[in-house]
């Protein structure tokens, strides 16, 4: 992509429409939220198709168009079997399991959020709030999402990352100030079609490639560095064995739609019976969009040494690099357009559900009818505070990352969820279930998952860079055999 000064002028043309058309449907949206409760899951009729779009385009984000495949560019053919086959496989099964019996459940218990749901199915305000304060760990996807969109725009523009994240910061984070769950419905569908035509022209710039057969593909690979075609890569922080390849991924897979921005989407279904249409437009589009890490691929053959100009890149760099060096302005507007897209629709979600939780879940529970009479406005002071922190660690990740944003997200996020899994799961499907026994469970998982990833126990936490789906793995196993144990101990009880 040429980046004289007319190109960027035409790119930061085509992202200020597409600015003004997120503000658009944001506007059109807002005007039907009324109240907090419009604002956490909608009051709008959406059919299932449209949100099943929109759980495309917040589950799949710059994780999977611009971190994720650094990480294959990185490790190679090990890194796609474990981020662009096996994770999506096991989140598709795990969603397609829970959608449709959390959908019920969720009708059932009438709660806008997903420690409200946490609360009243086991009846425990205290436990509420303990998944609200544990909510806050999702704010390192936040930060993974605002340094992928700044490395995009700041590449393709030549602007300093600082000012670029600091624009992305108070334009998102300014229109989720009024925008919610209806306004998201709009936002992700427009998003979802970018997406769309982003991953097909990244999946396609690589096809030349193949011209003489995946043999010679993968020869180039091996020829650069031959752990980059090894289903095993034992140089990898990350994909050393079958163990963190295969077992951590399906575990995390299995758990990953435990997040708040995923599973509650199900909620903004009229009705139970549209699970299948939500699923079946959901998994589509999202197929689609996890391959997009082989593109890593493509930017290995392109960089083998992995540097520009004689700089060795950052991770998060290359695949940033790669657009703007690979596609003429005409197709790299559209490509920057669609990245952008990617990152900024899961941003919405997560600046909706972490904002809601906090203003429901934890304000509105301590300042009682001071929060409750004007909780749409709390929120608004809720979506600034989250943004000032959220900026301030977004830019320490850029300026300092250690290896790679996506480590970082990967720490808090899969915290959360390897909390938040034996209550749902137990909640979802397990009746009689006490309050204890999910209580322990969450506390177990989150003390194993920062204990084993802080105090470096395990092989796999050994050396400067540590593998956050290992220790997530080992505390969502260790957290359901005892709850296992605890449910199996007080039913006996119960019935001696």
């Amino acid at each position: 992509m040429n980046v004289d000064n007319n190109w960027t002028v035409l790119i930061g043309i085509v992202l200020a429409m597409y600015a003004v058309a997120i503000i658009f449907f944001v506007i059109r949206g807002a005007r039907k939220a009324n109240n907090m409760k419009d604002y956490a899951v909608g009051n709008m009729s959406f059919s299932p198709w449209m949100v099943g779009l929109s759980l495309a385009a917040s589950m799949t984000s710059a994780a999977s168009f611009i971190i994720n495949p650094g990480f294959i560019a990185l490790y190679g053919v090990s890194g796609f079997i474990s981020l662009g086959i096996i994770l999506p496989l096991s989140a598709f099964i795990s969603l397609t399991v829970m959608a449709k019996s959390f959908a019920n459940v969720g009708v059932q218990f009438n709660a806008k959020t997903m420690a409200e749901w946490m609360g009243n199915r086991f009846k425990s305000q205290a436990y509420r709030f303990f998944f609200a304060f544990l909510g806050l760990l999702l704010i390192s996807f936040i930060v993974l999402i605002n340094v992928g969109i700044t490395n995009v725009i700041s590449k393709a523009l030549h602007i300093d990352p600082f000012y670029v994240l600091l624009i992305i910061t108070v334009f998102v984070f300014g229109y989720m100030m009024f925008g919610g769950a209806n306004s998201l419905m709009y936002t992700n569908s427009m998003q979802v079609i970018f997406k769309l035509l982003v991953a097909l022209i990244m999946l396609g710039s690589g096809f030349y490639l193949f011209k003489d057969g995946i043999g010679s593909f993968l020869g180039k690979l091996h020829d650069i560095d031959p752990n980059l075609t090894t289903l095993t890569n034992k140089e990898s922080p990350l994909f050393r064995d079958f163990f963190e390849i295969v077992v951590c991924q399906i575990i995390v897979g299995v758990a990953i739609i435990c997040q708040p921005h995923i599973i509650t989407k199900t909620l903004m279904l009229k009705s139970p019976a549209h699970v299948n249409k939500f699923l079946l437009s959901a998994i589509v589009f999202m197929t689609l969009f996890f391959l997009v890490v082989g593109v890593g691929f493509y930017a290995r053959i392109i960089y083998p040494d992995l540097s520009i100009n004689g700089q060795k890149m950052k991770m998060d760099e290359i695949i940033p690099n790669y657009v703007v060096a690979r596609f003429s302005v005409l197709v790299g507007m559209i490509v920057v357009v669609g990245l952008v897209s990617a990152g900024q629709a899961t941003l919405e979600s997560l600046i909706q559900s972490i904002s809601s939780s906090i203003t429901l879940d934890i304000l509105e529970p301590i300042f009682k009818e001071k929060v409750a009479r004007h909780n749409l406005l709390v929120n608004k002071f809720v979506i600034i505070i989250l943004a000032v922190v959220s900026f301030l660690i977004s830019y320490q990740q850029i300026i300092n990352p250690t290896l790679s944003v996506g480590i970082f997200a990967q720490m808090g996020v899969y915290g959360y969820f390897a909390a938040a899994f034996v209550p749902i799961i137990f909640g979802t499907f397990v009746k009689g279930v006490k309050l204890s026994t999910v209580f322990i469970a969450s506390v177990t998982a989150f003390v194993v998952h920062f204990g084993i990833y802080f105090l470096a126990i395990t092989p796999y936490m050994k050396g400067p860079i540590k593998n956050p789906g290992v220790s997530a793995a080992i505390a969502i196993l260790i957290s359901l055999l005892i709850a296992i144990i605890l449910h199996i101990f007080n039913r006996n009880k119960i019935e001696s």
